[in-house]
């Protein structure tokens, strides 16, 4: 038993790191369901899956820990709230309360349920057959409900969940920021529309070999600065980047051989969120000082990376000559500009993963709106095909011509990630914020980038974001770092500064 505050602080911290290496183990079986294991083994490791979630739940809701909690946080190691102990105190504390108020059954069915669901999605997406994943769909939103009344909300049950991914945000403050974000792309969409000019619509399509693909990809992922000697990259139905623990980050993609821009830029965007698991302290692993901050924080991360970094002119100066090499017949009679322009082209697209810097917040906007309906009750399951639909439509001039790459596109929903996406669009806004403030900072970065160099950045990302953990809170962070809070007038800048000159206006 605990004699003083730092013996309780060491030994809150001893079972916060047991907690997170169970939650280790859980993500390299949910790594390996989603890249090598046999379709047979999925019932089995659901079973698995909603055991470990147990046991974590289990150690996670312990008394003991409230009471060193206490303990903690009414001792001097608090010192005003400043310190590392205070931040400690502030994030288990979070999570223990949360932790507390869900029934141990309902987060084993939650686990069970997404291992099943996501089987029985990639098998609807492969068939195209909404009925196939509609019950998953059903049980799933029914739980997530369940999970949203047990943790509790002042004003919408959408916050309960949404609170889970981006600490402290709700609703409102979502719709106000992407109300105002709408109304701007709106205009600049506006002027893309109006624009004569329009880069060579085949580029993008033409063959890329999938061994090619991969070289290159794995080639600009370990120049950005992911080391694959703590990480690897590997295939699966929907992308995604996970962190197993020190030294071992997993990074995902899928390839198409007629469409360059589905693994590479989504390579760059996996790469982003593994430089930054690659980046927090390892020292810390398992206490709140070593993990990342929230979903919007780590979307930032990747979407720089993938964006910012990844479709600029510049770092296309370095890798396009090697593109040449690399994909010659496709590249041979392409120069630099005409690829640069394909590779930021803004038109309206299905799929999410694979669309534009102009319209992708659209997209999100969309999946806001419906997770919104599910649980104001003005959704039902049978009506999210047609609902899917007439939002593309109503959006982005476009009616997705199967469920595929309609309203079965994501994994998120058969994951039980419900609340998620709105962070793609923080993610987006943050990245614009903290990009600006690291040019301003280090000065001429696309010098840097047209040298292939990309260690400033990283470093820079690194120092005032990575090695924080979560001492600050994201919209505590973003001012720490650029000095105001969070808006889209960086973002909007930076695209109507790209757009402008690559349409005209």
């Amino acid at each position: 038993m605990a004699s003083t505050p730092q013996a309780a602080l060491q030994e809150l911290n001893q079972k916060t790191r047991a907690i997170s290496m169970l939650g280790s183990c859980a993500s390299l079986l949910g790594w390996d369901e989603r890249t090598y294991m046999p379709p047979g083994g999925v019932n089995h490791r659901a079973e698995q899956m909603a055991m470990i979630a147990g046991m974590t739940h289990e150690k996670m809701v312990e008394p003991r820990i409230g009471e060193l909690l206490n303990i903690v946080s009414n001792s001097d190691l608090m010192n005003g709230g400043s310190t590392d102990a205070a931040v400690i105190v502030r994030e288990v504390g979070r999570s223990f309360e949360r932790a507390t108020k869900l029934p141990q059954a309902l987060v084993e069915e939650l686990t069970r349920t997404s291992s099943l669901a996501q089987n029985a999605w990639e098998e609807a997406r492969a068939k195209k057959d909404f009925k196939i994943f509609k019950p998953w769909l059903a049980k799933m939103i029914d739980l997530k409900k369940q999970e949203a009344e047990a943790v509790g909300y002042k004003d919408d049950p959408y916050d309960a969940l949404l609170d889970d991914f981006e600490p402290g945000a709700t609703v409102k403050d979502i719709e106000k920021t992407l109300t105002g974000l709408r109304a701007e792309l709106v205009k600049m969409l506006d002027k893309i529309k109006g624009s004569s000019r329009r880069p060579k619509g085949d580029i993008m399509k033409r063959r890329y070999p999938r061994e090619a693909q991969e070289k290159f990809g794995r080639e600009a992922a370990d120049r950005i600065g992911f080391d694959f000697k703590r990480g690897r990259l590997d295939v699966t139905v929907h992308p995604f980047c996970t962190g197993i623990g020190p030294g071992d980050t997993r990074l995902t993609t899928r390839y198409d051989e007629h469409d360059f821009n589905n693994a590479f830029f989504g390579t760059m965007h996996e790469a982003g969120h593994g430089i930054y698991d690659q980046g927090l302290p390892e020292s810390h692993f398992g206490t709140p000082l070593g993990d990342a901050i929230s979903l919007g924080i780590h979307e930032s991360q990747s979407r720089m990376w993938e964006n910012q970094v990844g479709r600029s002119k510049s770092f296309w100066k370095y890798f396009y000559p090697k593109a040449q090499q690399t994909f010659p017949e496709a590249l041979g009679d392409v120069t630099l500009d005409e690829f640069y322009f394909a590779a930021n082209d803004v038109k309206p697209s299905f799929i999410r993963t694979e669309s534009d810097e102009g319209t992708y917040n659209l997209h999100i906007l969309i999946r806001f709106e419906l997770e919104r309906a599910f649980f104001a009750g003005q959704l039902q399951v049978d009506d999210v095909p047609e609902a899917w639909k007439k939002k593309y439509q109503d959006y982005l001039g476009i009616t997705p011509p199967d469920d595929s790459i309609g309203c079965m596109q994501d994994v998120h929903w058969s994951a039980g990630l419900i609340g998620y996406f709105p962070t793609y669009s923080l993610g987006n806004l943050y990245s614009a914020q903290f990009f600006a403030q690291a040019k301003k900072d280090l000065g001429d970065l696309d010098a840097d980038f047209a040298k292939g160099e990309f260690s400033r950045l990283k470093k820079w990302l690194n120092d005032n974001i990575h090695a924080h953990g979560r001492r600050y809170l994201a919209t505590d962070l973003v001012k720490k770092v650029t000095g105001k809070p969070l808006s889209h007038d960086a973002l909007m800048t930076y695209m109507n500064a790209k757009f402008g000159e690559l349409y005209g206006f």
